[in-house]
């Protein structure tokens, strides 16, 4: 493994340099122009590193998504990774300090990429990749659910070897991800009767006051021991302060680690009935992902990126998160899924989101060498 690290340590530069051109791209996941722009500087890396053009999955409405291969025969890997970001434009600047580079999505997971495509780079550049066939896929959409991604995922990943998915490390630890939560989307639209809030309030009925007691029953739902969590996040209702609301909405996100309890909190969730007489609601939403579980494929999986990790100097473990990723999709598929691949740092989905420079390489290299046989990877340290 040393000479492969060495290859990447000797263009530290030149990779930190293509994260900071696709970070540049800023990618909101719901402006499919922008989206679409980064894209093309995505494109643009992948020719220039790799020699490699995309098939593209044109999309109405979302970024297209993007197949990259490399090969054609052999045991297929395939590298999962999302570009777009919850980042609006020029919400977060572009800086590097005290050996950490902040922006917008350079954590989820703009540095992951381009650190997988530097450590397919290496492989090739050495001579090392026979035999072997690499797929990207590299989806618009996650940041969202993944509502026009997941079905053209699980299509390009199936008969695949491995899954690595190069979302960021667990935060603080640095420890690869083995099992996530199922994730869903749910909203929730309550119709009212507006009237006069001081001529003719009886007259009315509140939409805020039933939103009120449906967030209470909506929260009852947790249930920590089966670590299922339901969170309303977004809460809007009413017009004037002097009218008796006549609509409000809420946006409602689910964790489960399990299909009990998806199927559970789905049914929950859809049969929410109204508490005030005179009100309407309207429920739309589903479990988008399926809870990602540790399998004894996986878990060999994960053992291989231990001894690499070892031969290049460092440990990692394997651990557990409540977030979902496209790694869920292709674990319910059966496929051997290890995630977390991507790059260190803190701050995913915050203002302080960044990397660690100085792990840039070593996470790259820690790609390569899990892409590689057992054999070959003994052979190259």
């Amino acid at each position: 493994m040393n000479h492969i690290k060495n290859y990447l340590q000797q263009h530290a530069d030149e990779i930190l340099g293509d994260i900071k051109r696709l970070v540049q791209a800023e990618s909101p996941s719901l402006d499919k122009a922008a989206v679409d722009r980064c894209g093309k500087v995505l494109q643009g890396i992948f020719q220039q590193r790799l020699g490699i053009s995309a098939e593209v999955d044109h999309q109405p409405s979302y970024g297209n998504h993007m197949r990259f291969a490399l090969g054609e025969h052999g045991p297929q890997t395939t590298v999962i990774g999302h570009f777009d970001t919850v980042w609006d434009h020029g919400e977060l600047a572009l800086r590097e300090e005290d050996g950490k580079f902040y922006g917008p999505g350079v954590l989820d997971m703009k540095a992951g990429l381009v650190q997988a495509i530097w450590a397919v780079r290496a492989l090739v550049q050495l001579n090392l990749l026979t035999d072997q066939r690499i797929v990207f896929l590299c989806n618009s959409d996650e940041e969202v659910g993944s509502p026009s991604s997941s079905d053209w995922i699980g299509r390009h990943a199936m008969g695949s070897e491995q899954v690595l998915v190069v979302e960021p490390a667990e935060v603080g630890s640095g420890a690869l991800k083995v099992a996530r939560k199922g994730t869903g989307r749910y909203d929730v639209v309550i119709t009212g009767l507006a009237a006069h809030a001081g001529n003719n309030p009886e007259e009315g009925v509140s939409a805020v006051q039933e939103m009120a007691h449906q967030i209470h029953a909506l929260h009852a739902l947790n249930d920590p021991a089966r670590g299922t969590t339901v969170n309303v996040g977004i809460a809007n209702g009413g017009s004037r302060i002097n009218v008796v609301a006549d609509h409000a909405e809420l946006g409602i996100d689910t964790r489960v680690t399990s299909e009990e309890e998806a199927q559970r909190i789905h049914a929950a969730i859809s049969n929410l009935q109204a508490v005030m007489p005179g009100i309407t609601l309207k429920v739309t939403g589903e479990q988008g992902r399926p809870p990602m579980s540790q399998t004894p494929a996986s878990g060999l999986l994960l053992e291989r990126a231990q001894r690499v990790a070892l031969q290049l100097g460092f440990a990692v473990e394997g651990k557990s998160v409540g977030g979902g990723s496209d790694g869920n999709f292709t674990a319910a598929l059966g496929l051997p899924t290890l995630d977390g691949l991507g790059a260190t740092g803190r701050g995913i989905h915050a203002r302080h989101e960044h990397i660690n420079i100085a792990d840039i390489v070593p996470r790259a290299a820690l790609v390569a060498g899990i892409i590689l046989s057992d054999s070959t990877a003994g052979d190259a340290a």
